[in-house]
């Protein structure tokens, strides 16, 4: 008998999760045009949801296909 090992979609979900976190920064940002510092900080929260997804996706990510 042979091993099988089942795949994972831990990076499908991670990548979602994150990149609805990235769009919720980037639409913060739009929201927030005046005040920079808010504008600032959801940009911050923009690019680090957009890193996370990325992250996720290459970590758990289909190694096998």
């Amino acid at each position: 008998m042979s091993e099988v090992t089942a795949g994972s979609d831990m990076g499908i979900g991670l990548g979602l999760a994150f990149g609805v976190l990235a769009v919720a920064g980037a639409v913060g940002m739009l929201v927030a045009y005046s005040n920079q510092v808010v504008a600032g900080w959801s940009f911050a929260l923009a690019i680090v949801g957009g890193i996370c997804s990325i992250a996720g996706i290459h970590l758990y990510g289909a190694g096998d296909a």
